[in-house]
């Protein structure tokens, strides 16, 4: 009985803790509709149930868009980074770290030049007009990196810390490949470029968050089906093996999902950095590493991150707006020194 008092009580702190993520994102999402450098919070309350005042047109075609844009960003990285990290048995393990955002970014800036499937206008304004292109070259990009970066592994057997320089190498490879791309690129199209590059929530439109949600949603599923397969990861290939686990094809789905998601992430808002690291790890810190609540709750708490810190770009310096990559890599950079000091004090 008491085994399974304490099993209760095991679960009950951790979806109650997901419960009060989940509270604090609403609350989240309504401080985020209600502030910013145009109207008041009484204006908004009034769009809300109005139609065709200007509060109204900020609320529904910028303002809601670039929340669900930051909270389905936030998601994806998160449980990317959450996947990755058990799936290479490497705690520095990301989408950022490991060069994948880069190749995204890669992949989109391509599909920028070759096809002209985005651009500026003379306002300023970046516009994709071609999103599956757009997602296909990225997710593209992306498995130029992890593929390399994975034959790496398997071949030369490198250790959970050279996979991090392996990491650092590719992300450097596909930043001096886009700023070649910059260098030949039209005027329109390196302004689109470089701008991309800032990581920005606020250019997706209606029908590019529709395309992130739709993309998340399923891989988001896959990932709590196969929750207890990457538990038993955890305790190394063999152990899985001898419980049933195909390992390599959990490998190859779950990386090539956690790339698909992350591409499309990437492919419109730019790189945003270090999500996909913080999160899982605050996650674990708080409730351990059972992979039936890290990945729903660092779900929640990816785009809770994200929310706050694109709420935090957008009213820090009103009415100026800084690129919410800047304030994630503020961020993450400290975190991602504390991990790669105490790994190697392990070692």
């Amino acid at each position: 009985m008491k085994i399974v008092e304490s099993y209760r009580s095991y679960t009950a702190r951790r979806v109650t803790f997901g419960a009060l993520l989940l509270l604090l994102l609403v609350l989240g999402s309504v401080f985020a509709l209600s502030v910013g450098s145009y109207s008041s919070p009484v204006e908004f309350i009034k769009a809300l149930v109005s139609e065709g005042s200007k509060a109204a047109l900020v609320l529904w075609n910028i303002r809601l868009p670039r929340i669900i844009a930051a909270m389905t960003v936030g998601a994806g990285l998160a449980v990317a980074g959450a996947v990755m990290q058990c799936l290479l048995r490497n705690p520095l393990a990301s989408p950022f770290t490991m060069g994948i955002s880069h190749g995204a970014m890669f992949g989109a800036s391509l599909a920028i030049v070759l096809i002209g499937a985005g651009g500026a206008e003379s306002t300023g304004r970046i516009f994709v007009n071609n999103p599956y292109a757009v997602v296909v070259f990225a997710f593209a990009g992306s498995l130029l990196g992890v593929t390399a970066i994975l034959i790496l592994a398997r071949l030369r057997g490198l250790s959970p810390g050279a996979m991090i320089l392996a990491g650092v190498a590719m992300a450097s490879l596909f930043t001096a490949a886009t700023t070649l791309l910059q260098y030949f690129a039209q005027e329109e199209e390196l302004a689109a470029m470089v701008y991309w590059s800032f990581g920005d929530l606020g250019r997706p439109v209606w029908r590019e968050v529709w395309i992130i949600t739709t993309v998340l949603l399923p891989s988001l599923i896959y990932f709590l089906f196969k929750r207890w397969d990457y538990n038993a990861l955890e305790n190394g290939d063999e152990t899985a093996q001898t419980l049933g686990v195909v390992v390599q094809r959990v490998r190859l789905v779950g990386m090539l999902l956690a790339s698909l998601v992350t591409a499309v992430g990437v492919a419109f808002v730019g790189i945003i950095g270090f999500i996909g690291l913080i999160a899982p790890h605050v996650v674990r810190l708080l409730v351990g590493g059972d992979h039936r609540f890290l990945i729903p709750i660092s779900t929640l708490f990816g785009a809770l991150l994200l929310l706050a810190s694109d709420t935090l770009a957008r009213t820090a310096i009103a009415p100026a707006l800084l690129p919410v990559g800047v304030v994630t890599s503020f961020m993450g950079a400290p975190m991602f020194i504390y991990l790669l000091v105490k790994m190697e004090r392990r070692i």
